[in-house]
């Protein structure tokens, strides 16, 4: 249930602001969407544009996939959404250039009880993320498998949303009640979210289902949905254990080729949404 909006900061509304905040959501776990947040983040680096990853998921999987330890995790985004400190105290600097990411701990676990009864609770991560300009090309924001507050809050800090939708027979009956609350938070709390773009993941060419559910989906989202699709690729799996983006474990890999085309095409959007606007 989403609550009628409360007075705060407005919304990151100008189409023409130097940071894009994207939100990587899914509502329905294990299809991709922090490995597309690490590598989609990874990629946008290496592309020279300024990247923050904010791991909002408790499992911490996009702080561990980025090679940060536990012991790192001293002030994250839990400390972010409760006003403890601001994003640039929770930033941890990443290996890669131009990427840096602002982890979570298992504090973050409790937050959501903690947040319901908070004054503007759907506006802790937009509260944080406006007051002052970021020094980020992009904000990447790696939502948990649910729609509780913490997507909420990065819903309503975001300007728009990537979808990564597994080829599988129940992708799209998951992913309506995505798009309904998408609608219900652009309605109520964020009227410049949009959605930027629905990615197809763990493709498998030898499997007749994952043509018919990419068929399925390019017929419902139409041109909202990339023309790169991520395959099922074992280096992709592999890479976290070592702490790593798949960009770095193989670039040569069919998985990193992957999302360095989903890259190209996210920036190649962006450009024609600046142009339009």
């Amino acid at each position: 249930m989403i609550a009628a909006p409360t007075p705060t900061t407005p919304p990151l509304t100008d189409p023409s602001a130097r940071t894009r905040i994207i939100a990587i959501a899914n509502q329905k776990g294990g299809v991709g969407k922090t490995t597309t947040a690490i590598n989609l983040a990874t990629a946008l680096a290496a592309a020279q544009k300024k990247a923050l990853l904010i791991d909002l998921d408790p499992q911490g999987n996009a702080s561990t996939g980025l090679g940060i330890s536990r012991q790192a995790r001293g002030v994250g985004s839990y400390e972010v959404l409760i006003g403890q400190k601001p994003i640039a105290a929770a930033t941890v600097t990443t290996s890669i250039p131009h990427l840096s990411i602002v982890p979570a701990s298992v504090d973050l676990t409790g937050a959501e009880i903690e947040l319901v009864g908070a004054v503007h609770r759907e506006y802790r991560l937009h509260d944080a993320l406006v007051p002052k300009p970021l020094d980020y090309d992009y904000v990447l924001i790696d939502c948990p498998p649910s729609l509780g507050l913490l997507t909420l809050n990065a819903l309503v800090a975001a300007q728009a949303v990537l979808v990564p939708l597994q080829c599988e027979f129940y992708a799209l009956e998951g992913l309506s009640n995505l798009i309904r609350t998408i609608e219900r938070v652009k309605r109520h709390l964020n009227p410049a979210l949009e959605i930027q773009g629905v990615v197809l993941t763990m493709f498998d060419k030898r499997n007749k289902l994952s043509d018919l559910v990419a068929s399925d989906v390019r017929d419902h989202f139409g041109p909202k949905v990339y023309e790169t699709v991520i395959p099922r690729n074992v280096r992709i799996s592999e890479a976290p254990s070592h702490g790593q983006p798949v960009l770095i474990y193989d670039f040569r890999c069919p998985g990193a080729q992957a999302y360095v085309h989903l890259a190209s095409e996210v920036l190649k959007r962006e450009r024609t949404r600046l142009d339009a606007a």
